[in-house]
């Protein structure tokens, strides 16, 4: 194993979990998730020798990963598969009302747009507004305006499922 092949290995140990995060929120379906892991690790080593470091690689492992799932998710659309969502993940399997107020804030999330539940995501794992701005190519402010609409949006859906 070459000097490039230790450090892309270290890497993706380094950032595994935000590419998990990132094709969980595209779909709870473990095989796709695994073959969304798989094509963003290939498009990560596609660049990986040519990555500039001009952004944060956290910044450049979002926007890879963003960007691998959301092509694979407009190509099952073109090609017309349809794979049911399951919020049944193994970390959602108590019953506590903590859990259930987390399932149902995915369940929320999931009936997003692609592009807000992106937004939503990055915001919830902490990223800050410029973070995220970089990654979706838009401004800090832009971020900002969206979470606050998507923010109401969920509340209206919250609000809606009450009565």
């Amino acid at each position: 194993m070459d000097n490039q092949e230790k450090e892309f290995e270290l890497f993706v140990r380094e950032n595994k979990s935000t590419i998990y995060t990132v094709c969980y929120m595209f779909s709870n379906n473990k095989d796709e998730v695994d073959d969304l892991f798989q094509d963003i690790l290939v498009n990560l080593w596609k660049g990986f020798a040519s990555f500039r470091k001009e952004s944060k690689i956290e910044t450049w492992v979002y926007r890879v990963s963003m960007n691998t799932c959301i092509s694979a998710d407009r190509k099952k659309k073109r090609l017309g598969t349809h794979i049911p969502l399951d919020i049944n993940l193994d970390l959602f399997n108590e019953t506590n009302e903590d859990t259930q107020q987390v399932q149902l804030l995915y369940r929320r999330i999931h009936q997003l747009g692609l592009v807000d539940r992106a937004l939503i995501m990055m915001w919830l794992e902490g990223l800050s507004y410029d973070e995220i701005g970089d990654i979706l190519g838009i401004s800090a402010n832009n971020v900002g305006v969206k979470l606050l609409r998507l923010k109401e949006k969920l509340k209206q859906q919250n609000l809606n499922s009450k009565h």
